[in-house]
């Protein structure tokens, strides 16, 4: 452990994050810590243990509703869930059969997941003799004309929500629309930004922190891919005659041998047309124009859809059509644009969005997995983040695509940030020395060892691919089930009894009960509120565009 005086304080610069440091050091002890060094050192100092337990977190997790055989459902939003556009915790994403669970913002992993059991629970016992699909490549799907646009009611809100997904179909497919994924929300305290901006936490050395933790995010993204990539391979319905270069098993199955994540590669969340779009993470003002250069210029592929199938032509239709892996947040006042949230408030929390649906557990996700998440999480943050340019990007692009395809592959090289060819085992095996030791003081904090834990579970995938549960996945579907479909259905079809059999207490029930009534009385509110037609308002909302 190396001490450091309480010297004059030095203005760290050279980060670009320009962080006050409580400390000083000459410019020969400078070398000596990184700023990784510097920042994990205040973490880890006496009095931060209560400020690392108040990180928040928050899941959002989808699943597909489908009959008792496997095909997509086609019924309407369930009644007993009440308004898909007001319930706090059970929504819809693309289409009505494309359930979205949220859980509330807690300090607590725990409870967390238990909120997210519950809501589980209540689901798969109110859809009948439907299941809940728990994958994120789909079931069996029907033509795609015949799969289902979400419906929110009449109001300007609601009209808003479909027609932006009706826009979404004519552009990237309806197909594409129904794979799932898991969303992840975290956010630190304000205490404990200041602690690591010698007592500044105002919006602005909040927002650069979450800016420099999203570039280090994208740079290293792909080590979650690999460790927790469970999308490995997809039903022959769902590709339709698009080229690939998978490998055929079965009658019905395609998959990559040694591929981890399809939904992050080609075949997912991904568009011709937002390929040469260059989102640039260095300072929310620049986020903020190329984003909204994206929104308010009409792009000549899409001039072509019916205008009231799309909420405009523009290259991007919202905020939202931007399919990245991690994403900075705010939440909205009513009517408010996400790029006015951001510009009014700076950001408020990162939403991390390339998790796959693991099928192998239960809720797709599980308390390992989030604590490794926070341990990744709190080294984005630390660690040194330059800016980026189009050489980097480049590059973090090409290395996530070789692991979503061929992650597993044995001797797979990737490009490091210094541009120099690296093993993925031996660079994730440096980044995992790394995220440990945020682990170790996450640890410190809760009194326990599970977060050191997963990350010697993680280390064990990276030293043994088979681990993984993505080569999980692909042995079932060669060795036990017989294909993609099968297998998906039976563990969907296991989960769902364990759900359904599980009790819920008399008070969840009233809860839930509760929420729906109270959704459908918000959604009757907002139909009745409606002022002018649509169009005015659709007017009103992009007008917000130019004045950021």
């Amino acid at each position: 452990t190396l001490t450091i005086p309480r010297l004059p304080e030095l203005v760290d610069i050279q980060s670009r994050n320009y962080t006050v440091w409580p400390f000083s050091m000459s410019a020969e002890d400078t070398d000596l810590l990184s700023t990784l060094e510097q920042r994990r050192a205040l973490l880890a100092a006496p009095g931060q243990q209560e400020l690392l337990r108040d990180i928040r977190r928050g899941i959002e997790k989808e699943s597909l509703r489908m009959d008792a055989g496997g095909l997509l459902a086609r019924t309407p939003h369930p009644a007993a869930f009440g308004s898909a556009l007001c319930h706090p915790s059970i929504t819809t994403d693309f289409s009505e059969a494309l359930l979205e669970f949220i859980t509330p913002v807690s300090e607590s992993i725990t409870d967390t997941l238990e909120e997210l059991e519950r809501i589980h629970r209540f689901a798969a016992r109110s859809i009948g003799d439907e299941l809940l699909w728990n994958a994120s490549m789909p079931c069996h799907l029907p033509a795609a004309d015949d799969i289902p646009v979400a419906q929110y009611g009449s109001s300007h809100s609601a009209t808003m929500k479909t027609r932006y997904r009706l826009g979404l179909g004519h552009r990237y497919g309806r197909k594409m629309q129904t794979i799932a994924g898991i969303h992840y929300n975290f956010s630190l305290p304000p205490a404990l930004w200041a602690v690591l901006n010698d007592g500044n936490a105002d919006k602005d050395t909040i927002t650069d922190g979450y800016f420099g933790l999203i570039r280090n995010f994208r740079r290293y993204s792909w080590l979650l891919i690999y460790l927790f990539g469970a999308a490995p391979a997809v039903s022959s319905c769902f590709v339709n005659g698009q080229s690939h270069a998978l490998t055929k098993t079965g009658e019905h199955t395609l998959y990559g041998p040694y591929a981890t994540s399809l939904r992050m590669g080609d075949l997912g969340y991904q568009s011709n047309a937002q390929k040469n779009l260059n989102i640039c993470y260095n300072h929310l003002d620049y986020y903020i124009d190329t984003l909204r250069g994206a929104i308010t210029t009409s792009h000549s592929d899409y001039e072509r859809f019916p205008g009231d199938e799309q909420l405009s032509s523009g290259l991007l239709q919202i905020e939202n059509e931007f399919y990245s892996p991690i994403r900075p947040k705010r939440v909205t006042a009513s009517g408010e644009i996400p790029l006015g949230a951001l510009r009014r408030g700076g950001v408020e929390y990162i939403e991390v969005r390339c998790l796959d649906v693991n099928p192998l557990l239960p809720l797709g996700i599980d308390a390992q997995q989030i604590r490794f998440l926070d341990a990744f999480l709190l080294f984005c943050l630390c660690a040194d983040s330059p800016l980026c340019d189009d050489d980097a990007n480049s590059s973090i692009a090409d290395n996530l695509s070789k692991v979503v395809n061929r992650g597993r592959e044995p001797g797979l090289m990737l490009c490091d940030t210094e541009g120099q060819a690296r093993s993925l085992s031996d660079w994730g095996d440096a980044l995992l020395d790394d995220i440990a030791q945020f682990a170790e003081i996450l640890d410190a904090a809760h009194g326990e060892s599970r977060y050191i834990e997963s990350c010697a579970t993680q280390r064990a995938k990276l030293r043994n691919p088979v681990l993984t549960p993505s080569a999980q996945i692909v042995d079932a579907i060669l060795n036990r089930d017989g294909g993609y479909h099968p297998f998906a259905l039976r563990l969907s079809q296991q989960h769902s009894k364990t759900l359904r059999d599980a009790p819920l207490l008399p008070s969840e029930i009233h809860r839930f009960a509760d929420l729906r009534e109270d959704s459908m009385e918000q959604q009757a509110e907002m139909e009745a509120s409606n002022q002018g037609g649509f169009d005015d308002y659709l007017t009103r909302f992009y007008e917000q565009y130019q004045t950021l």
